[in-house]
């Protein structure tokens, strides 16, 4: 099967990931990385296809620039466009990943990669995978890595300001996604049975279906610290030297540096409680007499430059530093380290017979303590969230409250001065981590897992029902027939010349071209004239004057996406409303004709006065877009909406050239979508105000009226029938 992986943020790359650069490169990048290699590797996948964002910045490696990068004849890197060029950190995605999910569609129709299943990490990627799913109509299943309202949570018990953290984090736009994820999601994967209860505070959590499968470590990189010694085939040189680097690199921040050290890895970030492990240290003379600290916080050059949270993190370290006076005891090297000298940490850690530590104040699974584990090294770790669990299993380490400074200290030292202790839980890890966590464990069962679903078995695929589709005509269209409802397909009055034709053959249309209805009318008008004159269902349909796009005129669902790049833009329809009232001419529609993006009046033609609305309105008449069609209705809309920029949009979506695009209209509200690059048809009875067009290249006259003058044009167009 053909799998497409989404991990939006961070910077993801075929060799040496940027492990500590900022908080969005950590564990989540390892763990979709190796997770795509593990089932690239199995027999029966075709191929793995990794989505992250592409980027074009100075200060960054020129391959995250690269459209796709191959790592291996079965998979690949696809890097998107999205929210300009430069790299963002995560809570700046959010406004743009709705054109991450439109430019990700039509790559994957532009390259012919149809997925078998999809499958989304963090937040972020579970909303561009809910949109793609639905275009695709292929199923997606889910992995948190890390939720927004236990985060939130942590922040505050921490003191953060609540304002604070919800502008900072992008809260609200991340709850939910997180909540759309959980309800259209076949499974959601954890990485411990723990972790399921925190998805209870979620609102669709009775809605989700939940798959414990932990992840598996590569433990060609991870492997028991004597080996060094042995000569093994996973030593070599690149190791060994490595190891001597680390040495010497903490020699220079000790005194003594011949004690054992406590470990630390972890981004430089709030939550995961760098402070308390040093209040901890800080505060027993004995520790610090037995062993040194090391804190491996990322990757900085000047904190000053940093972002806000890093910089107050790392601040706070540094200040702790000076205020425990732990020169000569604490080392905080400003790299984390690369892809080797991460295994070689906890192998030098665990030669020096130290210990690692991690008490964040909440890990969903905590994949440092099985790499720890791995390398033969004992821990200490948060007892909230999914290390206890592994703890339980593999039995190399202490799970301890990480607000509790006593019960930090004591586990540690508990470790250090017992040496067959140490031996013991050493062993532990060293057999139990590989027994139970192997990336080949977890590809079989979670191959398993689609499999059940995409053959509607065990139940899993009543999942399914959630998820929202696409019509199948959109997802192979080629072209598109876009045509006006009033007085275009329908035309009561002359006694709608063509339409039983039109319908027939619209009705007998190749599975490649798609069919839109592009109309004034509200979504309530739609389905009435379909229901009255016996029109084909719409593949989509453009209503409200372009102020909406619909999949599903059943359900109303709209393309989120184009209403919000419409409505954000200097749209103020009260002020509108208000300054329109003083003209007398216009006379305001009933409210069945208004919506939030849409405005509409009555204006005779003899009456109509652009200088004078422009007066009225001010500056505001420059951020608008003003349809006036029939010699007397006028629509007032935001500047980017209109149907032809409506039809262009869902056309980009699609993958469907401009040219393949033929759009019917017979007045003024449908002279965009007229113009080139689309391929549009003025009908036999217009509208005066569309006279202007006549001798526009690219625009095409119909001799028949209406659904006549429709038909004719798609004759005339050469699409083939």
């Amino acid at each position: 099967m053909r799998i497409h992986l989404y991990n939006i943020h961070g910077l993801i790359r075929g060799s040496t990931l940027e492990i500590g650069r900022d908080a969005d490169n950590g564990g989540q990048t390892v763990y979709v990385v190796e997770l795509a290699r593990a089932l690239s590797a199995h027999d029966k996948v075709e191929h793995v296809h990794v989505f992250t964002r592409r980027i074009e910045d100075p200060e960054l490696d020129p391959v995250y620039a690269q459209e796709i990068e191959t790592l291996g004849p079965k998979l690949s890197i696809h890097r998107i466009f999205c929210g300009g060029r430069r790299y963002l950190l995560k809570e700046k995605l959010w406004p743009h990943l709705e054109e991450f999910a439109s430019n990700a569609i039509a790559h994957i129709k532009e390259l012919g990669i149809l997925p078998d299943w999809i499958h989304s990490h963090y937040a972020d990627a579970g909303f561009v995978a809910a949109r793609v799913s639905q275009y695709l109509n292929v199923p997606f299943a889910h992995t948190g890595h890390s939720l927004g309202r236990q985060k939130l949570a942590a922040l505050l018990r921490s003191g953060f300001p609540r304002e604070e953290v919800m502008r900072r984090y992008s809260f609200p736009a991340r709850f939910e996604a997180e909540e759309n994820t959980l309800g259209q999601a076949e499974f959601v994967v954890t990485s411990t049975s723990q972790e399921i209860s925190t998805y209870e505070p979620y609102e669709n959590f009775d809605r989700g279906i939940f798959q414990p499968l932990p992840p598996g470590i590569d433990f060609d990189r991870f492997y028991p610290y004597f080996e060094d010694e042995l000569d093994t085939p996973h030593s070599g040189v690149e190791q060994k030297e490595a190891l001597f680097r680390l040495k010497e690199s903490l020699k220079r921040f000790y005194l003594h540096p011949e004690k054992p050290f406590i470990l630390a890895i972890a981004r430089a970030d709030k939550r995961k409680n760098i402070h308390g492990l040093i209040h901890a240290y800080g505060t027993d003379p004995e520790l610090q007499a037995v062993a040194n600290l090391a804190i491996f916080a990322g990757v900085r050059e000047d904190i000053q430059t940093m972002p806000d949270g890093e910089r107050e993190t790392l601040t706070e370290i540094l200040l702790l530093m000076d205020k425990y006076n732990l020169y000569g005891k604490l080392a905080i090297p400003k790299k984390t380290g690369n892809k080797i000298e991460i295994p070689a940490l906890y192998r030098l850690c665990a030669l020096q017979k130290g210990v690692y530590v991690n008490v964040s104040l909440q890990e969903n699974f905590g994949l440092t303590v099985l790499e720890a584990g791995a390398s033969g090294l004992p821990v200490v770790v948060t007892n909230a969230g999914g290390p206890p669990e592994i703890l339980q299993h593999c039995r190399h380490g202490y799970a301890v409250d990480p607000l509790d400074n006593a019960a930090i200290q004591g586990a540690i030292k508990r470790i250090l001065y017992s040496r067959e202790l140490w031996e013991e839980l050493s062993s532990n890890g060293l057999r139990l981590v590989r027994e139970r966590y192997s990336w080949g464990a977890h590809v079989d069962r979670y191959l398993e897992l689609i499999d059940e679903n995409l053959n509607l078995s065990l139940g899993v695929g009543v999942k399914r029902a959630n998820r929202r589709q696409y019509p199948a005509r959109l997802r192979s269209a080629q072209a598109i027939v876009a045509a006006d409802i009033d007085n275009t397909l329908i035309c009561p009055e002359r006694g709608n010349p063509g339409l039983e034709l039109l319908k027939e053959k619209l009705a007998s249309r190749p599975e490649r071209v798609a069919f839109a209805l592009a109309t004034g009318r509200n979504l309530e008008l739609v389905r009435e004239a379909i229901e009255e004159f016996g029109l084909p269902e719409p593949d989509f349909c453009v209503a409200s004057v372009g102020t909406r796009v619909v999949y599903d005129l059943a359900s109303g669902e709209e393309d989120t996406g184009w209403r919000a790049f419409i409505g954000g833009y200097r749209w103020h329809p009260e002020r509108i409303e208000l300054a329109l009232a003083a003209v007398p001419w216009l006379r305001r529609q009933g409210e069945e004709a208004q919506s939030p993006l849409k405005l509409s009046y009555f204006c005779e033609m003899g009456d109509f006065d652009l200088e004078r609305l422009k007066e009225a309105l001010g500056r505001d008449f420059y951020h608008l877009t003003l349809a006036y069609s029939h010699g007397r209705f006028l629509d007032i809309l935001p500047r980017r909406a209109s149907k032809g920029r409506a039809i262009r949009y869902v056309a980009k979506k699609l993958g469907v050239p401009f040219r393949r695009v033929l759009t019917f209209g017979d007045s003024g509200n449908d002279a965009d979508m007229l113009l080139p690059p689309l391929s549009g048809t003025v009908v036999g009875n217009y509208s005066p105000e569309l006279e202007r067009l006549k001798g526009m290249k690219g625009v095409r006259f119909a001799e028949g009226a209406a659904a006549a003058g429709v038909w004719e044009g798609i004759e005339k167009s050469g699409l083939a029938w």
